[in-house]
């Protein structure tokens, strides 16, 4: 079974592969022949797509094709490199060129999954038994295209994390004069205003203790997007340790959405040669 469609995963390939730095041709020097070939490029990234997409461990997606040590050493090569984050940026870029991102209408909103095997930003979980888990905190555009995230233990309250990560809009380029933060009730406080008020912004705050049903807000749309990202059972369920493995993952699962929505809003208006049939 195929861990995405032919016409999601071929785009993000032919992208990541202009990303990845020119190699030589391989020529064997070993007098016996016995040197082996560089593992393909495109077999690693479908191996980390079914990680990604299945949540299974090297060692259960490697085979005779390519080994769990291949995966971790090609994975670090290209995070060292950056390439998983120049992909989700150039996927922005072309949703945003397309479509076009709603920035004057943002949301934060945070989530908690399950981390058992600890790691650099995992923590007791206050919904789980103070089992190991992560929290995100995760900032999305006015239609749910992810924009970044915040990565802390799953002990740590949402509001505190607000400030880095509407810090993230720094890196954004070209911002609306106005823009709007839509936020739940756990954000209703004076030093969440205050954050907001540093940096020229407004917000739409939920207050406690009254009923707000979530379509009344643009805030579904933050909830839409961390439904989407636990579609990612790596990220669901994270295994990872190190944080900046973490963050290639959801690099590499904020360029599928968005890659995956550029595709669903353009389907309608525009003709290509890998067009899917029917509208995803």
């Amino acid at each position: 079974m195929p861990a995405l469609p032919s016409w999601l995963i071929e785009p993000l390939w032919d992208q990541f592969a202009a990303l990845l730095p020119a190699r030589e041709t391989f020529v064997c020097t070993h007098p016996w022949g016995c040197h082996r070939r560089r593992i393909a490029d495109r077999v690693v990234f479908d191996k980390l797509i079914q990680v990604l997409r299945f949540g299974c461990s090297y060692e259960g997606i490697a085979d005779s094709t390519c080994s769990a040590t291949t995966l971790r050493a090609r994975r670090d090569e290209w995070i060292n490199l950056g390439v998983f984050a120049a992909l989700a940026r150039i996927a922005r870029d072309s949703y945003d060129r397309i479509v076009g991102l709603m920035l004057d209408d943002i949301a934060v909103d945070g989530c908690i999954t399950k981390a058992p095997g600890g790691g650099e930003v995992a923590g007791p979980s206050p919904v789980d038994r103070r089992k190991q888990g992560m929290k995100r905190s995760v900032l999305v555009e006015g239609y749910g295209i992810p924009m970044g995230r915040v990565l802390a233990g799953a002990q740590r309250h949402d509001s505190p994390l607000l400030a880095p990560t509407l810090d993230l809009l720094d890196g954004l380029g070209p911002l609306p004069e106005e823009i709007t933060v839509h936020l739940d009730a756990g954000y209703d406080s004076g030093k969440t205003r205050d954050a907001l008020t540093e940096r020229g912004l407004s917000g739409q705050i939920a207050h406690k203790g009254e009923k707000a049903p979530i379509q009344a807000s643009q805030r579904w749309h933050v909830e839409r997007t961390n439904a989407w990202h636990n579609a990612f059972n790596r990220l669901q369920r994270c295994y990872e340790r190190r944080e900046r493995v973490i963050n290639a993952f959801f690099d590499l699962a904020d360029a599928i959405i968005t890659v995956r929505s550029l595709i669903r809003q353009a389907w309608t208006t525009y003709r290509w040669d890998t067009r899917p049939a029917r509208r995803p």
